[in-house]
């Protein structure tokens, strides 16, 4: 679309149902009220200055906008007017930033945020749930809310598609600023909508849409008045690097440490049988609660004894040869990449002696050797730093990951340090957010095999240093979740987080224990557990249905 096009006039009168004035009115007369229809159909071909949004483009336009009747096929979300267009960047050499807001007839004065995934790329249009809601519970625009989203600045072609980092304004908008500029878009069509701009505006978001929920909070808390952070990809400098380490880990010498499907069974069973016991936890139920217990009962020792294979050469899936067995250990240590990244200098431990399955699209590969550039049967932790390192910190595509060294030269050193103030939040402080009386939600699950749970335990600690106990628990909840992986895992809690961040924000009910909803189907479709307040986990009292979160208690050892 030539840019030249996108600055149309738009007579106030055809504005919004709301309109300040009435088109050529005067005195004290009233501004007509337009019907939703007109309402909605006056949006489109709406031009916002660059001066409408608080970071650096060259406006917004709106291309379509389109109610969608409450009895529409499919349409089970009430009547909105469904409105898309871009925001434009200051750069002609950068891609637009697509958009979509959800403007419900009947309004609820408030609005919600929806983050993005992975690398982003592809427009979240804002219909579905909001994070890990239940199935049972309405999605947000039907509950009322203004919903919205974005494709985060760029355009991907799925999986860790990072080509967009060679571009400095797109990398700015995926790490920092889209949600920003998508805010304030949005703020400029519902007050033209409804006259008024909402009264509560909201983010939810899991990983990189977790990252998000941290970056409203942190980088823009004037917008904002709580979040929720799902799992949150909130370091994705460092993250990526941690996950390039356990590419290295099982590619390094030829492959010959990788760990097939069958042999990280074997790990991931042998945890299980440790760990998921009456005596650790209270009931066998497929889920590790007990963490700190486990570690005590399975790590590095206890694998290097029990499941080496003799001679430490690989003699088949039942054992580990001592390549693989170095493999796994370089998994469980924490990387260190020789400085800090955005104020953090360690990446955690992977949970693969915890619980975490690494099965399905998070395992280790089908191959012992990774292409350039790597494809879906290679890792999908290799993947991830993959894209990073040579599209974003390198930006040299032709670069062979494997040989990748953050620390190799001052220059790539300063490099990946200027990376990590565009996409870690990890040492912007929460105080201003806290002191405008914001609220944050954050959960991870223990079983999280594409962002470990420590890493938003250290984020976590991190706050407490910061705030103070007493403090941080004035405006953030930290949930730690037993068996709950990268959206799924051996137990898939859901629950409402939109709800309780609600209550806290607007009626004061700060939260406690909540409780968590399996969304997996079979046998445990529908169980509940105890979601703790960190550190606390739930144990089962030893009575009662073990399927039942009434029958368990937060406790900390």
């Amino acid at each position: 679309m030539d840019r030249s096009t996108h600055f149309l006039a738009v007579p106030l009168c055809v504005l919004a149902a709301a309109a300040l004035t009435a088109c050529g009115g005067g005195g004290d007369d009233p501004a007509p009220t337009l019907s939703a229809q007109d309402a909605c159909t006056a949006l489109r071909g709406l031009a916002l200055p660059a001066s409408a949004i608080g970071l650096p483009t060259s406006g917004a336009v709106v291309q379509t906008a389109t109610l969608v009747a409450a009895d529409a096929s499919g349409n089970t979300l009430g009547e909105y007017c469904a409105v898309k267009g871009l925001i434009l960047p200051v750069s002609a050499a950068a891609p637009n930033t697509e958009f979509q807001v959800n403007l419900p007839t009947a309004w609820n004065d408030k609005a919600v945020q929806l983050g993005g995934g992975g690398l982003n790329g592809s427009l979240v249009t804002g219909l579905g749930a909001a994070g890990i809601q239940p199935s049972t519970v309405q999605p947000p625009l039907r509950q009322g809310y203004v919903t919205l989203g974005s494709d985060g600045g760029h355009k991907g072609s799925g999986g860790f598609d990072a080509t967009f980092g060679l571009n400095d304004e797109a990398l700015l908008n995926y790490g920092k600023e889209s949600i920003k500029k998508t805010h304030d878009v949005a703020v400029e069509i519902v007050k033209r909508r409804y006259g008024r701009a909402p009264a509560r505006f909201y983010f939810v978001g899991n990983s990189q849409g977790g990252h998000e929920a941290l970056d409203a909070a942190a980088r823009y808390p004037a917008d904002y008045d709580g979040v929720v952070a799902n799992y949150p990809a909130y370091n994705v400098t460092l993250l990526h690097l941690g996950s390039l380490n356990v590419g290295k880990a099982v590619y390094g010498n030829g492959g010959a440490g990788w760990l097939n499907a069958a042999k990280t069974k074997l790990i991931v069973d042998a945890a299980y049988a440790a760990c998921d016991t009456v005596a650790m936890d209270g009931a066998v139920d497929g889920i590790i609660s007990n963490v700190a217990a486990c570690n005590a009962a399975f790590n590095m020792t206890t694998v290097r004894s029990t499941l080496r294979c003799p001679g430490g050469t690989d003699t088949g899936n039942t054992c580990l040869s001592d390549a693989q067995l170095a493999a796994v250990e370089q998994i469980v240590t924490p990387y260190r990449p020789g400085f800090p990244i955005a104020g953090m200098d360690e990446f955690p431990r992977w949970p693969l002696l915890e619980g975490a399955q690494f099965v399905g699209g998070s395992t280790f590969g089908t191959r012992a050797v990774p292409s350039n550039p790597p494809t879906g049967a290679d890792a999908l932790l290799y993947n991830a730093g993959s894209g990073t390192t040579k599209y974003i910190i390198s930006r040299n595509p032709a670069l062979d990951p494997l040989t990748f060294d953050p620390n190799a030269t001052p220059a790539l050193r300063a490099r990946t340090q200027e990376v990590g103030t565009i996409m870690d939040v990890t040492d912007v402080p929460l105080t201003a957010f806290r002191n405008k009386g914001g609220k944050i939600l954050m959960t991870h699950g223990t079983a999280d095999d594409f962002i470990t749970p420590h890493n938003s335990i250290a984020y976590y600690n991190r706050q407490v240093a910061a705030q103070g106990q007493a403090g941080l628990d004035s405006f953030l909840r930290f949930y730690v979740v037993p068996g709950l992986g990268h959206g799924f895992g051996p137990f898939n809690a859901k629950y409402d987080g939109l709800k309780v961040l609600e209550d806290w924000v607007e009626r004061g009910q700060a939260p406690g224990t909540l409780t968590a909803i399996d969304g997996n189907t079979g046998a445990n479709a529908g169980r509940t557990r105890p979601m703790c307040v960190f550190p606390a986990w739930p144990k089962y009292r030893g009575s009662g249905d073990v399927n039942s979160a009434a029958s368990y208690d937060c406790v900390t050892s």
